[in-house]
């Protein structure tokens, strides 16, 4: 029997008079006897300064925290992660609701509740957050009114320094990790219906309440079975998880690439650029010739772009490494298996939304090996590579760092 504490998690970014979109008045939607709600306000984290607010169906208390360290990653280490573990001692707290600030991304937090040690309730330092709770569900809030421009734009979060994410890379990874969407009505009829076209293939699974005050319970129920409920993807799991619409929908269409030869790094490098124009999301992993042992993670949002170490291929694993892989990927790798290069290939998701899918495609086939390229692999490692080096979060042990190499690279490189 699973005696966890449930958690949901409500996220939302909205534009500058809807600073989170509804997501505040959604997660107070679950108060109830039993459940808590838990917010942490991150606009003066850069001051060192984070407000929490914890309430109740009765009560509500606020509290201004300082920090050693003026990052988002320290907040979850230092509080809120220990805060998770006290409340799942305490008899008069059955559900627990987390309010995200609007420059959180619930997959970073999920993966801190599973991977982050921190102290228990009398502590001790002894496990993750993921011992005393579960993630029931995942609630994003959508303003319809300025979420498309969000999505496809360039504008920095700019919250701290060492902060190089995108508006876009926020917005666009709240909703992809969504189990369920309330979206705020406000645009007119064609971009409603643009924006529900995005948010079917980038959440196709998830139920849509198109409400300002939608009945939260209600929706929780009808996320399914198949619902993710914080569980983190890498680099070799599918990238059509639900079975989004392939077709064209109001301008709105999501293309596949899949090829089981590597990308040349400089031509690759300078295929990039046609994945930030015009496109509301890219996803997948990428084979490069001058890395032969690992996968490339390439991610975007609107303009902008993430590039990480994806962890090995099956086929570079000394057998004794092997262990503990996913049967699914196992199974996944061996449909693709060559006996010259194993699992290796490269497979990428395209959500294009004004850009032209073969452009998009044909850039991406240009950026391949060529037939006499192939067929020299003794070059390949003499070639130059831009990809070669990485920025180290520094919080490297945090959440912001989920590839299996723990490097990565935002920004175009």
């Amino acid at each position: 029997m699973d005696t966890r504490t449930p958690l949901i998690l409500v996220a939302g970014r909205g534009g500058v008079d809807t600073r989170d979109a509804g997501a505040a008045q959604v997660a107070n939607g679950f108060l109830r006897t039993g459940t808590i709600v838990v917010h942490h306000d991150l606009s003066h984290v850069g001051d060192g300064i984070v407000h929490r607010t914890v309430t109740t169906s009765d009560d509500r208390r606020h509290e201004a925290l300082e920090l050693a360290h003026a990052c988002v990653s320290c907040t979850l280490r230092e509080d809120l992660l220990p805060l998770l573990r006290r409340l799942h001692r305490r008899s008069d707290v059955d559900r627990i609701v987390l309010h995200l600030d609007p420059q959180l991304e619930p997959e970073a937090l999920s993966w801190a509740i599973e991977h982050v040690v921190v102290a228990d309730v009398v502590g001790q330092i002894d496990g993750p957050a993921s011992r005393d709770v579960r993630i029931d569900g995942v609630v994003t809030c959508v303003d319809a009114a300025t979420w498309m421009t969000d999505a496809t734009g360039d504008e920095d979060i700019a919250t701290t320094p060492d902060d190089e994410r995108t508006v876009a890379q926020v917005v666009v990874g709240q909703v992809e990790f969504a189990d369920a969407l309330v979206v705020r009505p406000g645009a007119d009829g064609w971009a409603q219906a643009r924006l529900h076209a995005v948010l079917a293939r980038l959440a196709p699974d998830a139920p849509i309440a198109w409400s300002m005050n939608p009945d939260v319970e209600a929706l929780l129920q009808r996320i399914p079975s198949s619902a993710r409920r914080g569980e983190i993807s890498d680099a070799h799991s599918p990238l059509l998880r639900g079975q989004p619409p392939l077709d064209d929908d109001c301008g709105i269409r999501l293309l596949e690439f899949g090829a089981q030869r590597p990308f040349h790094p400089q031509r690759l490098h300078e295929a990039i650029d046609v994945l930030l124009d015009g496109v509301v999301r890219t996803r997948g992993r990428a084979w490069v010739a001058t890395q032969p042992d690992n996968a490339l993670i390439i991610e975007s949002a609107g303009c902008g772009l993430r590039v990480a170490h994806g962890g090995p291929w099956l086929a570079s694993m000394p057998p004794g490494q092997q262990q503990g892989i996913p049967d699914a990927r196992r199974a996944m790798a061996a449909l693709r298996w060559s006996d010259t290069y194993g699992d290796r290939d490269s497979s990428l998701v395209v959500l294009v939304h004004d850009a032209d899918p073969d452009t998009v495609l044909g850039a991406l086939r240009h950026a391949l090996l060529t037939d006499d390229e192939f067929a020299h692999p003794e070059l390949w490692p003499t070639w130059d590579d831009p990809f070669g080096h990485y920025h180290q979060d520094p919080c490297a042990d945090l959440p912001t760092e989920r590839t299996e190499s723990g490097s990565e690279m935002r920004g175009h490189p």
